[in-house]
């Protein structure tokens, strides 16, 4: 089955789907704590991390 993560799910969404993606949350310093409502798109913009490889770092960890 693969793994699909999208720009528009949210931190706590992909969290509970994938426990495994909270590391790369951690490596990315992503807080998935207290911002884990936002959606990665926004984390990308309001954190400058480039969208694509969280989103790869994400699905491989997935």
């Amino acid at each position: 089955m693969e793994n699909k993560i999208t720009p528009e799910m949210s931190i706590n969404e992909i969290i509970r789907k994938y426990p495994n993606t909270m590391v790369v949350f951690n490596r990315f310093n992503v807080d998935s704590c207290c911002g884990g409502a936002r959606s990665l798109k926004s984390v990308a913009e309001e954190d400058k991390v480039n969208l694509r490889e969280l989103i790869d770092a994400l699905e491989k960890a997935a």
